[in-house]
């Protein structure tokens, strides 16, 4: 296991690919899915400096929070509900450049203004969510999506 990250400066699809290597090595061997979190939203906050990064976990048909990096946040979400709920719900990411704007958002945090939510998945089921939230407008794109994407598919689940 890795214990030290090397954060790259550059553009941020640069800042991706140095970093994925880095957490590949952060939870090679390491069977704790609640340590493998833990690292993936510490390596990510670390690198991007975001608002709030972290997971939730689907647990009896809601989203309950996991490990995070940031200000303290919702605890449980339904389906279909906030951002979270709605890329659960719909099974895919779903990126919001103006949290404002989007119908049935949950204020977490008067200070985050884009979001990008990731579906992480279990033998083609999503079992929970990675939520990355923004205290700029439009801050996430289609780099974020991607490397987002493989991001969460490390998780070994």
């Amino acid at each position: 296991m890795a214990e030290n990250l090397s954060l790259h400066t550059g553009n941020k699809e640069a800042q991706y690919q140095s970093l994925i290597p880095q957490i590949k090595a952060l939870i090679d061997g390491e069977t704790n899915i609640v340590a493998n979190l833990a690292n993936i939203s510490a390596a990510l906050k670390m690198q991007f400096n975001w608002w709030w990064v972290g997971f939730y976990w689907i647990d009896q048909n809601e989203l309950v929070l996991g490990p995070f990096q940031g200000p303290i946040a919702c605890t449980r979400i339904q389906k279909g509900k906030g951002v979270c709920g709605t890329a659960w719900n719909e099974v895919k990411t779903i990126i919001v450049p103006d949290v404002s704007k989007f119908p049935g958002h949950i204020a977490c945090s008067s200070f985050s203004k884009s979001e990008i939510v990731v579906p992480i998945f279990k033998i083609n089921e999503v079992v929970g969510v990675l939520d990355v939230d923004s205290e700029h407008i439009d801050y996430f794109d289609a780099v974020d999506k991607l490397y987002l994407e493989k991001i969460v598919a490390l998780i070994s689940l």
